[in-house]
This record gives C-alpha cells, structure tokens and sequence, in this order.
C-alpha cells in the first residue's frame, strides 16, 4: 500500500508538472519577480480545456489502480464517480475563468478586481468542499466506507497537489507603492 501511495504521488506531481509544461508556461524562477503578462496571455483556453481532460483520465486511471474495487463495487462507484466529475468541472470551470481574468488584467488589476478575484478563488475552495461533503456518504454506500475515505484521500491529495503546482506557476498580484 505504502508503494501504491508513493507511485500515486509521484505520478500526480508528474502530472501537475507537465500539465504546466503542456500549457506553455514558464518555470518559475528564483526570483518573486512575475511573468510578464503576454505570457500569461499565451494560453489559451482550448489549451486548458485539454489539459484539464488530460488530467481527468490521469486522475482515474490514479483511483482506479489505488482504490483496489470489486467488480460490483466498481459497478457501483464509477458512475457515481462520473457525475461527482461533472459536478466538480463546473465548479473548477469557475476557477479557470478566475485564472484566465487574471491573466488577462495582470499588471493592471483594481483593487476591487484583485480582491474580487481572491474572493473566487475562495468560493471555488468552498463549492469543491461542499461537493466533496455531499458525495461522501454516496459513496460510503456504494463501496463502504473505507473506501470511500480512500477515495476522498485519493481525490483531496490528487487535487491538492494540482493547485499547489498551479498556485506555483501564478504570479502573485503586485501592489503599486505603500
């Protein structure tokens, strides 16, 4: 299990990090100092939209071989696991909105517009929680209950590690002066 777990993370760091370098961003340096904003502009949406089906299979085909399901679990769970999918694209589309916004104003965000963006990001963290909280006893019904906290672990690591590669290549908004 502990090996299944090492080679999980290891592939969800793998795929965080060429997700990003699939989406043409550059490596973040040494230096705080932020990319320029016509590279930020240089993905596109389409690019994204790619990535982002990229790393749905990825993340499947990590559950698939870590959850370890029966047949009749596995009957049970993947179309449960497919419509909390849906769900969960709908909220993130929200957040690639936020993302492209920001691209898109980088270097000359308002303040209500940096702190309007900063609140949808937070939303998005919220609306993901709920849904995890909401499909957590359905899926505690279709296959148990330990496995579905190994789902939820599973999918919060995978997640996390996602955002934390994300939140990395993002440059953080600059404030002008004191």
């Amino acid at each position: 299990m502990r090996r299944q777990t090492v080679t999980m993370i290891a592939v969800a760091v793998w795929l965080a990090s060429s997700s990003s370098a699939n989406a043409q961003t550059p490596a973040p340096s040494a230096a705080p100092a932020a990319p320029p904003a016509a590279e930020q502009r240089g993905i596109s949406s389409q690019d994204i939209d790619m990535l982002r089906k990229d790393i749905r299979s990825q993340k499947k085909q990590l559950i698939a071989q870590n959850l370890k399901l029966t047949d009749t679990e596995a009957t049970k769970f993947w179309p449960i696991y497919d419509q909390y999918t849906a769900e969960l694209v709908t909220i993130n589309n929200k957040k690639y909105k936020a993302i492209q916004e920001y691209a898109e104003k980088f270097g000359s965000l308002s303040d209500q517009d940096a702190q309007g963006l900063a609140k949808q990001a937070l939303d998005v963290d919220a609306a993901a929680a709920q849904l995890r909280l909401k499909y957590l006893p359905t899926f505690a019904q279709a296959v148990g209950g330990k496995k579905a906290a190994t789902f939820s672990q599973l999918d919060r690591r995978i997640s996390m590690m996602i955002d934390l590669q994300l939140a990395s290549r993002l440059p953080l908004v600059q404030s002008q002066g004191p």
